[in-house]
């Protein structure tokens, strides 16, 4: 009787046939995620001894998510194997268009994918140790020679993808294709001319080296901290922490202020005081000041300028510019603020008041 009801055939198909269906799908979702560990450590033993500093863990985090549903794909080609299209469809076989093709050519594009997208992530693991590798060294041009790595790695291998998908897939002559391509090809040339100008852009920086990982930089009204130099633009991280994306082709052919290969830091503004001030007054505060900051520790030498600079409508100003010798932008900063609180000191020391209506006539810069 039990042997009666696997057997009996529904849509062209045994009972047992779809309790093996049934049964695989089971499987393969309880033990995917054991089996994508199994996979990645596979893997993982192989690159072992390239990755003494950068573990297991990353791998797994890396892999896992691809890993799991190239598994899958196989999981679902297994259980459908067992399955037979109902001979009432008389659907054609899968070497002509039909549903027969349409799925097995999606099953194979969808096994290309999960594969390219393994080894991407193979590739951001390996960029991984050889991003902590450069970090031991001194100079940067190896951090941003790894990144440059990393990108073209990928480029390379999503192109191998897709002529695969074209050759293997849809059976297509990729040789012929590249070769017949012609006025379609000048075309799509043309419309590349962005991408290829950027490309050229990237190995201009990083043949030139204007500017490295890290670095703060300034141009076309943008300015922060370089976080990474890719294939077609770099990324900077703002001084508001936004974060801008740079074709490289404009970062070559704009103007670009590497502002960390810089030595001092300009602090210039004006200190209006009130029509109310004597010249003793006038004479003893620019004195005090000058003996401040010239004497103060981080201030370059010889290069502090407080003078009796104009008179306005309003007040009596007084300019003062000097350079800070400390780069890192937060010493700056305190540097700054402690002069300024001693000049308030000092004005009111000697008896003196700022004007409420006086404008700075200098910029700040940073």
């Amino acid at each position: 009787m039990l042997n009666d009801f696997f057997n009996h055939t529904f849509l062209g198909n045994t009972i047992a046939n779809y309790c093996w269906f049934a049964g695989i799908i089971l499987a393969g979702l309880m033990f995917q995620r054991l089996l994508s560990k199994l996979l990645a450590l596979f893997v993982f033993k192989f690159l072992q001894k390239y990755s003494t500093d950068i573990g297991y863990s990353k791998l797994l985090v890396l892999v896992k998510r691809p890993m799991g549903i190239f598994i899958m794909l196989i999981i679902f080609y297994l259980a459908f194997d067992r399955l037979e299209f109902p001979p009432q469809w008389n659907l054609v076989s899968s070497e002509k268009f039909g549903l027969r093709m349409i799925l097995y050519r999606s099953f194979q594009i969808a096994m290309v994918f999960s594969i390219t997208w393994i080894f991407l992530r193979l590739v951001d693991f390996f960029g991984l140790i050889l991003m902590y590798r450069a970090s031991l060294t001194e100079t940067k041009t190896d951090d941003q020679l790894v990144q440059f790595l990393i990108e073209s790695a990928k480029v390379i291998i999503i192109i191998f993808s897709g002529f695969f998908i074209l050759g293997a897939v849809f059976e297509l002559n990729v040789a012929s294709l590249v070769a017949g391509l012609g006025i379609g090809g000048l075309a799509i040339a043309l419309a590349a001319k962005e991408s290829l100008e950027n490309l050229l852009g990237s190995f201009t920086i990083f043949l030139d080296k204007p500017f490295a990982i890290g670095d703060l930089i300034r141009s076309g009204g943008v300015e922060g901290h370089v976080e990474n130099i890719g294939f077609r633009s770099t990324r900077i991280r703002t001084l508001e922490k936004s974060f801008v994306t740079i074709p490289n082709k404009k970062l070559v052919d704009n103007e670009l202020d590497n502002l960390s290969l810089r030595v001092q830091r300009r602090v210039g503004f004006n200190i209006g005081l009130a029509y109310e001030t004597k010249t003793d007054q006038f004479k003893n505060i620019i004195a005090d000041i000058q003996t401040f900051i010239g004497n103060h520790p981080s201030i370059s030498k010889g290069d502090t300028y407080v003078r009796l600079k104009s008179f306005d409508l309003n007040a009596i100003n007084i300019m003062v510019l000097y350079f800070v010798n400390k780069i890192d932008y937060n010493i700056y900063l305190d540097v700054r603020e402690e002069i300024n609180y001693k000049i308030m000191e000092i004005v009111e020391k000697h008896g003196s008041s700022f004007s409420h209506l006086a404008l700075p006539s200098v910029p700040i810069k940073k």
